[in-house]
């Protein structure tokens, strides 16, 4: 038996909240001295308590919580959902850290304001490239990749893949949050037979797009976008055709398809896209 102060200690978990728990009947003293009305536990109802414990994390109330420890719930049971919970924390990590990204990189932009001509940009021709080419509206930029891996997967069967990045074109002339028309393109070493969804040929190069590099998320991409976009009219041009991004370095975690090892990137951080844009000379700006 332990006092409670030590099962306190070694359980991590309050004195006053033991008290509470006595209180609502989830987790009685195994015994209460009755000349000192000392509270004493046993190592036996630690798990219960680790029940108590997982439940609350859970998200469940107290109240909530006393009948299912009292109904003796399957380990299988709680371990599953533990595990939804952890998989709903993660996502809700992720999605916290892409606004933290989005939030630095805004500060990023506006401590450049005013700063339209110093990004690197360089206006370059772009040659014809012979590609596989997957085009279909997707309900939001996160479902992209599964374009890419319908792709990816159709090239390796005829193991045609050109060592150089892939790249997205971006269709829709304006911005949407959701429904964009995005064309995926797998680069090829030689011709191989299409199918109904993907389209083998070459793909049109130009005399002048307007590039500049990005290191780093894709959810900090805009800052980088908008970059482009100022030195694009400080330079006198207007944007002549869709966007691309080429992804220079990139994850590929998951797809079953061997890809050049270049072009890997192991975190976020470390991803590089070059953003095109095709520009001609803006007729007012002369």
């Amino acid at each position: 038996m332990f006092r409670i102060g030590d099962f306190s200690r070694f359980t991590r978990v309050s004195v006053k909240m033991l008290r509470h728990y006595d209180q609502l009947g989830l987790l009685k003293p195994a015994r209460i001295d009755p000349a000192t009305s000392y509270r004493y536990y046993s190592a036996d109802q630690l798990p219960r308590l680790n029940r108590l414990l997982a439940l609350r994390d859970l998200g469940l109330s107290l109240e909530q919580i006393a009948p299912l420890l009292d109904s003796a719930l399957p380990v299988e049971q709680l371990r599953g959902m533990l595990r939804l919970k952890q998989a709903e924390l993660e996502q809700h990590l992720q999605e916290q850290q892409r606004r933290l990204d989005a939030i630095r990189a805004r500060l990023e932009q506006i401590e450049r304001e005013g700063q339209a001509g110093s990004a690197d940009v360089v206006v370059r021709g772009i040659a014809p490239q012979l590609v596989a080419r997957l085009r279909q509206v997707v309900p939001d930029t996160g479902e992209t990749h599964l374009l890419f891996e319908e792709a990816e997967r159709h090239v390796a069967q005829h193991g045609a893949r050109a060592s150089a990045p892939p790249l997205a074109i971006f269709h829709d002339g304006e911005y949407r949050e959701h429904d964009l028309d995005v064309e995926v393109a797998i680069p090829l070493k030689a011709a191989i037979p299409g199918t109904p969804r993907i389209q083998v040929g070459a793909l049109p190069g130009g005399d002048s797009l307007a590039c500049l590099v990005h290191t780093g998320s894709y959810d900090t991409i805009g800052a980088a976008s908008e970059a482009l976009l100022a030195w694009i009219e400080a330079h006198g041009y207007q944007i002549a055709g869709p966007t691309r991004e080429v992804y220079l370095r990139f994850n590929a975690d998951g797809l079953e398809v061997a890809l050049p090892p270049a072009y890997l990137a192991p975190t976020a951080a470390e991803f590089v896209t070059e953003l095109q844009l095709p520009v001609v000379r803006d007729k007012v700006s002369g």
